[in-house]
């Protein structure tokens, strides 16, 4: 008998086949590499027990001048502004009704019939009514005096929406003569959709069979947002510009920028809005230009605007501020642009831009660094201690002064199974107590996000799995990274590297497998294996042995390259075992360690893969 040692080569390559990638990891989830070793991530838990609306799309943290920490929330639905952990809703106006809403009720239902001429609605939008009257019965002041979120749309001219009460009596034309309405922005999609035509719009926006021009309230809904100071400016993507200033309270809603004070030829719309460093202008990337005397009111996906230096309000370039445009020339449109040291990185379908601010007379210096390499979704880039990391529409890509290809391991597993209708779903991450970064996706067929790839930036290793994550922040203001998870329209923001579990339970599905090795260092003969020596150091609170610390090792085995893998060994591995046992026969094998998902009890558990050792000897050719 002999001992062999297997330390497999840290990260996870799925290039080429598993026999070629002897010595190395072939998959994973929820695992990551540190210090060369697998351990298990950290786990999550909620950031509090209230929820928010729809999904969640975009997280922005800041503080304010007297220390208060506020965390934005962009979902599908609505805006939030976190004051601690409350959800304070902030969406903004899209017009207002005054004394022109009358009701109708029948018995027996809760469903409620709302005229109002030209409203404007889709289904799913929010309205709050106020000024009515009882209609009779149950349905009272009190039951129509509130928020509401409409459930259908017969017409230009009527809506309906879900009482809090079933009418007991029927009534029509009714509700008093001074009801009001305040209609929030037209709701987003969910889903991605690429052009126009049948199926472009939330359901219910126009009849059966109808085309569509795509805007921003019948696309999937994406939100920008940056600071001005402690003040927060929002953007749903090729929607309005809006400003929702902190010292009015979290209770009054962002504004649109037009409506401020001395605003002069505002941004109608824009695909995003960011503040530059240091010199503070606010900056819309795909905006309309101005033509004239005014706003043309359609986007132009190339153009680009800012305002003057130190004021959100004049955007009207004059020989006396320094507001201006420009059009970039390489590629069809803008998708997403990011602020980086010293300069603001702007990314079009095709091409990568500089913008550096200079001063007068021309303000900013635009300049393209490369041509051929794009973004493949709006927030598909983070910017890192180490530079600007991105993901394009082939591979992944590096920016710390000059555009850099990264080698990559999992190229060809992730870009074939990528759902290339829900690219701009993808949502970029970095978590910089691990030096990684890493992207968000929807696999193949999926129109969730439900999977990941990570990469560390200081040990250059990829890294694979599946959770569904639809937007990230990573810790600063905060002490953890945090994330957003939807299911059935109700959401939650967890709080990430926190504890070993998931959110009270046992994290499953948690393993690393690796790639073919021959057990016959020669690879000729077939081998016996007697016993494995696990080296395994178990972290966590969990108990002491079958308690909770516990894995299970999987030892599988095939002859050939060509045949299918056998599963020989499944034993369960807790922090006192010595060795495990064995009559395995073959040429290759496979080791596998796997959290015990079958036992929900195994909580608070982490651990970390060391050097595997098999107990083997010579068992002839055939």
């Amino acid at each position: 008998m002999s001992l062999q040692k297997f330390i497999f080569q840290p990260g996870i390559n799925r290039e080429g086949t598993a026999y070629s990638n002897e010595g190395g990891w072939f998959n994973s989830n929820r695992v990551r590499f540190r210090k060369g070793l697998p351990e298990k991530i950290g786990g999550w838990t909620k950031a509090s027990t209230n929820f928010f609306q729809s999904t969640g799309r975009a997280l922005h943290a800041w503080v304010d001048t007297s220390g208060t920490k506020y965390l934005g929330l962009g979902t599908t639905w609505k805006y939030y502004v976190l004051d601690g952990d409350v959800y304070n809703d902030i969406t903004p106006i899209r017009a207002t009704t005054t004394n022109g809403i009358v009701f109708a009720a029948t018995d027996g239902s809760a469903v409620i019939t709302a005229t109002d001429s030209s409203h404007g609605c889709v289904v799913g939008d929010f309205v709050t009514i106020s000024g009515s009257v009882s209609l009779g019965g149950l349905i009272t002041a009190a039951v129509l005096n509130t928020e509401h979120q409409i459930t259908a749309v017969p017409s230009v001219n009527t809506y309906t929406f879900t009482a809090s009460a079933t009418a007991n009596s029927s009534d029509s034309g009714n509700g008093g003569s001074g009801v009001d309405g305040a209609y929030q922005l037209n709701i987003g999609l969910d889903v991605y959709v690429q052009s126009t035509g049948w199926g472009a719009g939330t359901w219910g926006a126009a009849t059966w069979g109808s085309t569509s021009a795509l805007t921003a309230t019948n696309q999937l809904r994406l939100w920008s947002h940056d600071n001005f100071g402690e003040d927060l400016l929002i953007n749903p993507r090729a929607g309005g510009i809006f400003y929702w200033d902190e010292s009015s309270g979290t209770s009054n809603r962002a504004v649109a920028l037009s409506a401020l004070s001395g605003a002069n030829l505002t941004p109608t719309a824009a695909l995003q809005v960011l503040v530059s460093d240091v010199d503070r202008h606010v900056i819309c990337l795909g905006t309309d230009p101005i033509v004239g005397s005014s706003r043309t009111g359609s986007i132009d996906p190339m153009f680009i605007a800012w305002s003057d230096q130190e004021n959100v309000a004049e955007w009207e370039p004059k020989s006396t501020n320094t507001a201006g445009s420009f059009r970039l020339s390489a590629g069809s449109g803008i998708i997403g642009g990011i602020r980086a040291r010293q300069e603001t990185l702007i990314w079009t379908d095709t091409s990568l831009y500089s913008m550096t601010f200079v001063g007068q007379p021309f303000t900013f210096s635009i300049n393209l660094l490369n041509e051929g390499v794009g973004l493949v979704g709006p927030n598909a880039m983070v910017n890192t201690p180490r530079g600007v990391f991105w993901m394009d529409k082939k591979g992944f890509y590096a920016y710390t002064g000059q555009v850099q290809e990264l080698p990559c391991t999992v190229t060809d597993y992730v870009f074939s199974d990528l759902e290339q209708g829900q690219t701009h779903q993808i949502f970029g991450f970095v978590n910089k107590a691990f030096d990684e970064v890493g992207w968000f996706y929807c696999s193949e067929g999926v129109t969730v996000i439900d999977r990941y790839v990570t990469y560390n930036y200081e040990e250059q290793v990829w890294m694979i799995g599946e959770l569904s994550r639809t937007s990230w922040l990573d810790e600063g203001i905060f002490s953890d990274p945090k994330a957003t998870s939807s299911s059935s329209d109700v959401g939650y923001i967890y709080n990430h590297e926190s504890g070993n579990d998931d959110d009270g339970s046992a994290m499953t599905n948690v393993f690393i497998e690796s790639s073919d090795f021959d057990i016959d260092p020669a690879g000729e003969n077939f081998q016996f294996v007697s016993k494995i020596i696990p080296d395994i150091r178990f972290t966590g609170n969990g108990d002491t042995g079958s308690g909770g610390q516990q894995v299970d090792l999987v030892l599988k085995r095939r002859n050939f390259p060509g045949q299918e893998l056998t599963t020989a060994v499944t034993s369960a591995c807790v922090s006192t075992t010595t060795k495990i046992d064995t009559r395995v026969r073959g040429r290759q094998a496979v080791l596998r360690l796997q959290s015990n998902d079958d036992d929900t009890t195994k909580i608070g558990m982490g651990f970390r893969v060391g050097a595997m050792r098999l107990d083997s000897k010579p068992d002839g050719r055939r």
